[in-house]
């Protein structure tokens, strides 16, 4: 099924392209959440007309995301726990942690889910832990992990 990204979708494409997906993918996921819409031919002819407009966006929204980006860098975070042998922590340290932390800072606008960890961190230890604020930009804040 052809559909054309009204917003940029990780490893898909950015906003304008028209896509090819699978339907379930669009059906389900796609055009509920208004990502995208059906690729008929009168929306062809509407997309090329709003091109302009989706790119200037496009470029506001980087530009904005590469701003906090910049802010977010900064960020170090510190995380006691408790350990046991071999530096192993009881528990972890997850992205909800994570969150919860920075949220204490003030960055209300970082979520849980925009926070790029594939499993909680369960060592000491200084990690880089990706942010995923625009699909082009992703900052790297930096969480320490410590003995408490």
């Amino acid at each position: 099924m052809e559909v054309i990204l009204r917003q940029a979708v990780d490893k898909l494409g950015h906003p304008g392209d028209i896509v090819s997906v699978s339907s379930g993918f669009a059906r389900n996921f796609l055009l509920p959440r208004g990502v995208a819409y059906e690729a008929t031919p009168g929306n062809k002819k509407r997309i090329a007309q709003e091109k302009d407009r989706l790119d200037a966006a496009e470029n506001a929204r980087v530009a904005a995301a590469q701003e906090m980006a910049a802010k977010i860098e900064a960020i170090q975070l510190t995380f006691s726990a408790r350990v046991g042998e071999e530096g192993k922590l009881f528990g972890s340290v997850t992205s909800a942690d994570i969150a919860q932390q920075l949220e204490a800072q003030g960055y209300t606008m970082i979520e849980k889910r925009m926070i790029d960890m594939p499993e909680p961190i369960r060592a000491l230890g200084v990690y880089k832990v990706p942010i995923k604020l625009h699909a082009d930009v992703k900052p790297e804040i930096k969480v320490w992990v410590i003995k408490g």
